[in-house]
C-alpha cells in the first residue's frame, strides 16, 4: 500500500468513525423506555436556557430587522407578534411538550395522525424546511456576530470590509469544533444567556430612562402614527399586515420541546406519562416566552425611538445591531464593547446548537425510514455537508443579516405551521372540539403569516423547496438501494406455527407461497397440484404454504408476525412484514435456524413488465417476489450451502 492510500484510508476511517459518545451527547432524543434515567437530569430553568441561546440571541438582530421592516409601525406589529407568541404559539407548544415529552418534537405528532406513505413524504417535506431553518439559523447568527465586530469602534477600522470573511471563519470554525466532537454543554449555556439578558435588561432599561426623559420622542413617533394612518383601526390593519415580516422572533418553541429529555422530571414519572417533565416542560416554554416578549417590546419601542431610520438600512451602524447600537451610544464604549462579545458568543453559540439540532434530524428519522446512506450514520460527514451548505448560503446572501430574514422566517413559520396543525388533528380526533376550534384560528393564522411572509421573501420558500428536493431524492435513493437487506427487526411465531416447523422430522421444509384468495381447501388443492406439477416437488414430501400480507409497505423494517393455520389438512403459515420478499427471505432464515436445514420455497413466474415491478416493490412491497426473496437471501446469508433454496417454475 503506497502513502496515499494509506492517508486515504486513515481519513475515510476518521470521517466514518461513529463516535456513539458524542452522538448521545448531541443529541436530545430518548427512547420511552429512558424515561427513568432522567430523573436526576437539570433543573427546567437550566434547559431553558438551552432553548434560549437560540431564541434569546434572536434579540441581536430582532429590533432591527423590524424596525427596517416596519418602521415606527415596529412596536405595534412586535405587540401584535407578542400577542400571537403568548395567545397561539405557547398554548400550542404546550400542547406538543404534553404528547410528545421524549424530544421527538412536533413533527412527530403528524407522522403519528397519518400513515403509510403519505407520512413519510410530509415528514420529509418537514424536515426540509426545518434544515432550512437550522441552516440559515447558523448563517444568520455567523453574519450577525461579524456584524457585531465590523461595527465595533475599536475593531472597525480593522474589520472594515470583512463582513464576509469573517462570516465564512465563524462557520468554519463551527464546523471544525464539531468535526472535533461538541459537547451541548448547558453549563455554557446557562452562563451565556444569563449575562446576555442581563446585559440586554441594562441596554433597555437605560434607554426607557431616555426616553421617559425626553417625552417628545414619544410625541413625535405617535405624531407620525396618527398622520400616517387615519384611524386606530387603520393603524391596526397596518401592523397585522406587517407582522409577518416580524416572525423570525417566534424561534426557539421547536428547539424547547426537542430538549424535553434534559428537563428534570419527578421520582413518579413513567414511561407512559412523564408528568413531572411534562409540567417543568411547560414551565419552560412558558418563562422563555413571557421573558421574550417582554424583552421583544421593550426592544422594539427604544430602538425605533431612539435610533436614526437610516442607521438600520443595509450598511447603516445599527443594521443587524440595534441594541448593540444603543449600548455603544447610552453606555459608552467599553459597555458596548462588552456587550458585543456577549453577542457574538450567544450567536455563535446558536449556531452550535442549529449544527447539533441538524445532527439530531438525520439519525432521528432517515435511518427508520431506510433513507439514509450509510456514511449519514456517521457526524463528520454530515458535519462537512452542513458547513458547506452553509457556506453556499452565505455567499449567495452575501453575509447580509436583513436579506437573509425572509428565508429564516420561512422555515420557522412552516414548522410552526405543522406543528399547529398537528395539535388541531390531536383535538379534534380527541374529541376536544373546543379547544380544535381554537387552534383552528391559530392555524389559519400561521398559514397567513406564512403566505405573506413568502409573498414578499420568496427565496426563503427557494431554498426549502432546494433542501426538501435534496432530502426527498437522497431518500427515495438510499431506499432503493437498501431494499434488498433484510428488513426484519425479528420474527415471532405463535404456538400453531412453531407446531408445523417442527413435526416434520429431519426433512428439508418445503412452502408453497400463495396469494390468499378464497382461503379454503380447494385453492390450497389446486395451488399444490399446479406448483408439484411446474416445479417437480418430490412426490412423498409434505408442502406447507406460506402467505404474506404487507402490514406498511411505506415502513423500513417491521416485526415479522407468522400465525399458523390449519385448513382443513393444509398447514397454511400467514405473515405479516414490511415488504413480501423481504418477509419470505426472514421467515426462511428463522426456519432454517430452528430446524438446522435450509427450507426450500416455490414460486410461480410473475407476468408483469420490470418497470412495473420494480415500482411495485418499492412502493407496495411486492413484485417481481422470486428474485427479489433470492436476492435478499443472497445479501443476508453469503454461504450458498446455509441459505434457503428458491425455485421457480409456472
Amino acid at each position: 500500500m503506497t502513502r496515499a492510500d494509506s492517508w486515504r484510508t486513515r481519513l475515510k476511517h476518521w470521517l466514518l468513525q461513529a463516535d456513539t459518545a458524542q452522538a448521545k451527547q448531541e443529541g436530545f432524543y430518548e427512547q420511552e423506555s429512558a424515561v427513568h434515567a432522567q430523573h436526576h437530569q437539570h433543573p427546567w430553568w437550566k434547559v431553558m436556557c438551552l432553548t434560549g441561546v437560540d431564541y434569546f440571541s434572536t434579540l441581536g438582530y430582532q429590533p432591527g430587522i423590524a424596525a427596517l421592516a416596519a418602521g415606527p409601525l415596529s412596536p405595534i406589529a412586535t405587540l401584535v407578534l407578542v400577542l400571537v407568541t403568548l395567545f397561539g404559539a405557547l398554548p400550542m407548544y404546550r400542547r406538543v411538550a404534553r404528547e410528545s415529552p421524549h424530544g421527538d418534537g412536533s413533527i412527530s405528532m403528524l407522522e403519528r395522525l397519518l400513515s403509510f406513505w403519505p407520512s413519510k413524504v410530509l415528514v420529509l417535506s418537514l424536515i426540509g424546511f426545518v434544515a432550512t431553518g437550522f441552516v440559515i439559523t447558523i448563517t444568520l447568527s455567523a453574519a450577525d456576530a461579524a456584524a457585531h465586530m465590523v461595527e465595533n469602534p475599536f475593531l472597525h477600522r480593522l474589520l472594515d470590509g470583512w463582513q464576509m470573511p469573517i462570516t465564512l471563519a465563524l462557520i468554519a470554525l463551527l464546523g471544525a469544533v464539531f468535526l472535533k466532537g461538541f459537547n451541548e454543554a448547558i453549563g455554557i449555556a446557562v452562563a451565556l444567556v444569563m449575562v446576555y439578558l442581563a446585559m440586554n435588561v441594562i441596554v433597555v432599561g437605560k434607554a426607557l430612562q431616555l426616553v421617559v426623559a425626553q417625552p417628545s420622542l414619544i410625541g413625535n413617533w405617535t405624531h407620525t402614527l396618527t398622520t400616517t394612518y387615519a384611524s386606530p383601526l387603520a393603524l391596526i390593519g397596518a401592523a397585522l399586515l406587517v407582522f409577518p415580516r416580524l416572525a423570525l422572533g417566534l424561534s426557539g418553541f421547536e428547539t424547547g420541546v426537542v430538549v424535553m429529555p434534559l428537563v428534570k422530571g419527578d421520582r413518579s414519572d413513567t414511561e407512559s406519562n412523564p408528568r413531572g417533565r411534562i409540567s417543568n416542560g411547560k414551565k419552560l416554554l412558558t418563562t422563555a416566552a413571557l421573558i421574550m416578549s417582554v424583552m421583544l417590546i421593550g426592544s422594539s419601542f427604544v430602538t425605533t425611538l431612539l435610533i436614526p431610520p437610516e442607521q438600520f438600512q443595509p450598511g447603516g451602524e445599527a443594521s443587524g445591531r440595534a441594541l448593540a447600537y444603543l449600548a455603544h451610544e447610552r453606555l459608552g464604549e467599553v459597555f458596548g464593547t462588552a456587550y458585543d462579545a456577549i453577542t457574538i458568543l450567544i450567536l455563535w453559540f446558536a449556531g452550535a446548537s442549529a449544527m447539533a439540532g441538524l445532527l439530531n434530524i438525520v439519525p432521528r428519522y432517515l435511518p427508520r425510514y431506510g433513507m439514509a446512506p450509510d456514511w449519514a450514520r456517521a457526524n463528520r460527514p454530515l458535519v462537512l455537508l452542513f458547513t458547506g451548505v452553509c457556506f453556499l448560503v452565505t455567499i449567495a446572501f452575501r453575509a447580509n443579516v436583513d436579506a437573509q430574514a425572509g428565508a429564516y422566517a420561512t422555515g420557522v413559520l412552516a414548522l410552526m405551521t405543522s406543528a399547529a396543525i398537528a395539535v388541531t388533528l390531536s383535538c379534534y380526533r380527541n374529541g376536544e372540539r373546543g379547544l380544535g376550534v381554537a387552534f383552528t384560528l391559530i392555524s389559519l393564522i400561521f398559514v397567513y403569516t406564512s403566505v405573506v411572509t413568502i409573498a414578499e421573501r420568496p427565496e426563503g420558500l427557494y431554498i426549502a423547496l432546494l433542501f426538501v428536493a435534496a432530502i426527498l431524492v437522497v431518500s427515495i435513493a438510499s431506499r432503493v438501494v437498501r431494499a434488498t437487506e433484510l428488513r426484519a427487526d425479528r420474527v415471532e411465531l405463535d404456538h400453531t406455527a412453531q407446531y408445523f416447523l417442527l413435526q416434520h422430522g429431519e426433512r428439508p421444509l418445503r412452502f408453497i407461497a400463495n396469494h390468499l384468495d378464497a382461503g379454503d381447501t380447494d385453492e390450497y388443492r389446486l395451488k399444490e397440484l399446479e406448483v408439484r406439477y411446474d416445479t417437480h416437488i418430490p412426490g412423498g414430501d409434505p408442502v406447507l404454504f406460506l402467505e404474506v400480507e404487507v402490514s406498511d409497505a411505506s415502513a423500513f423494517s417491521d416485526v415479522v408476525d407468522v400465525q399458523g393455520v390449519a385448513v382443513g389438512q393444509y398447514q397454511v403459515l400467514r405473515a405479516r412484514g414490511a415488504s413480501v420478499p423481504n418477509t419470505i427471505a426472514a421467515f426462511l432464515l428463522q426456519v432454517r435456524d430452528i430446524t438446522g436445514i435450509p427450507p426450500h420455497v416455490y414460486f410461480e413466474w410473475d407476468e408483469d413488465g420490470p418497470i412495473k415491478n420494480a415500482l411495485r416493490f418499492i412502493v407496495a412491497g411486492e413484485g417481481d417476489i422470486p428474485p427479489l426473496t433470492h436476492e435478499v437471501l443472497r445479501q443476508a446469508e453469503p454461504d450458498q450451502k446455509r441459505r434457503p433454496v428458491v425455485h421457480v417454475g409456472g
